[in-house]
């Protein structure tokens, strides 16, 4: 097997799990705009769209090659490659451990649970955004084993997108969970990066 159909068995194993996890959330009793969710959607479509397109689709006899933006601007010798599906699996271990502490406050678009609360321990002291670095990381592994100009450009866009995502939700979550219990967590934790200076 090699390491890029490593890597995409891991993603499909990891966002089938991820969905069927869903299910299992509290009662929602505040949501982000739908304008908001739609724009953010809209990027991670494009992005993982961008990340994920293949050669293939675009021919497979010699006269129809793919174009230069589909193409890798590098090979990796075999370690790195495997090295860069580790860091894949890494990024995916991190989101699933901040997952399954976050338990039933987790939702996927900006949503205030019942019960709502700042939660700071686990994953959660290391960084205030552990799913999307875990997301990140993964994304970045998995774009750099790809080598191409599109991957290179999905994971630029989803990172941003993350990046972004992870402030409205702050903005959010001072809201409704009021700035001065927030505030202290931000201020001994950094946002996304672990151990970066605040």
């Amino acid at each position: 097997m090699s390491a890029e159909t490593a890597s995409m068995l891991l993603w499909l194993l990891f966002l089938l799990s991820w969905h069927v996890a869903m299910l299992w959330t509290a009662r929602a009793v505040a949501r982000e705009a739908l304008w908001r969710r739609l724009v953010y959607l809209a990027a991670f479509v494009l992005g993982f769209g961008a990340l994920f397109m293949r050669p293939e689709w675009w021919g497979r006899h010699a006269m129809h090659r793919p174009p230069l933006w589909l193409q890798p601007l590098w090979h990796e010798p075999p370690a790195a490659a495997w090295i860069l599906v580790g860091m894949q699996l890494a990024g995916f271990a991190f989101a699933w451990w901040a997952r399954v502490h976050l338990g039933r406050l987790w939702s996927g678009m900006l949503t205030l649970r019942e019960g709502h609360r700042v939660v700071d321990t686990g994953p959660y002291r290391l960084v205030r955004h552990p799913i999307y670095t875990g997301f990140i990381a993964a994304i970045l592994g998995f774009a750099l084993l790809k080598a191409s100009p599109v991957a290179l450009a999905g994971a630029a866009l989803l990172t941003l997108a993350m990046a972004a995502k992870a402030k409205t939700e702050e903005r959010f979550l001072r809201r409704e969970l009021g700035a001065e219990a927030y505030e202290g967590y931000a201020r001994r934790t950094p946002m996304l990066i672990p151990f970066a200076p605040r």
